[in-house]
């Protein structure tokens, strides 16, 4: 999503339409941001991160994911998967090792810090290409009541927003990676996009 708002203005003759997702055309601050930096300091103030050296991944790591969690996660889904003491602890439990045995330390320092410039609003009217940006309402790193999307599509001269409602498909942040949801979005603004 990030990716689509910068290319829209750093190469607008480049493609025929844009669909960026789960994502707001504005520099990362507020909770955003401030959740971005609790992951970073969670790694990079355990000792065992050795400044990045480290030949084990660092307790750190941990707590950095449990933020990541919050971040990305749908309290109505969660609740569904979980709607119990012990189902929760389990399905915490199992989250955290999934996510131990996939992520390094580094690459998510990297990865978490790397939108600290991120910041494509002053650039906007510069996008040409028909420009439709999906968001979900339980997505919780661009949370549709900060109106950040709604106010910043006016600025694009060929741009649409559409903020999806919350429903049992809807997944929060991870709602970007389920084409089921959004699939018709994309086949009606390629129909309409200009071909170059």
């Amino acid at each position: 999503g990030m990716h689509t708002w910068v290319w829209g203005y750093t190469y607008p003759d480049f493609m025929d339409a844009l669909m960026p997702l789960a994502s707001l055309p504005v520099e990362i601050a507020g909770r955003n941001r401030i959740q971005r930096a609790m992951i970073l300091r969670s790694i990079m103030d355990d000792p065992a991160w050795k400044g990045g050296d480290y030949t084990e991944q660092p307790p750190g790591l941990t707590p950095a994911i449990h933020a990541l969690m919050f971040m990305v996660s749908s309290p109505l889904q969660w609740q569904k998967d979980a709607p119990t003491r012990e189902e929760a602890e389990a399905m915490m439990a199992q989250m955290v090792e999934r996510y131990r045995r996939s992520l390094d330390a580094n690459d998510m320092i990297y990865a978490f810090d790397a939108s600290r410039f991120y910041d494509p609003s002053p650039h906007l009217e510069r996008i040409e290409a028909p420009l439709l940006a999906i968001n979900s309402a339980d997505d919780q790193v661009n949370p549709p009541e900060l109106g950040i999307l709604e106010r910043e599509i006016r600025r694009v001269p060929n741009g649409r927003a559409i903020v999806l409602p919350i429903t049992d498909e809807t997944r929060g942040h991870g709602t970007h990676s389920i084409p089921s949801i959004w699939g018709g979005y994309l086949a009606e603004l390629l129909e309409r996009a200009p071909h170059r």
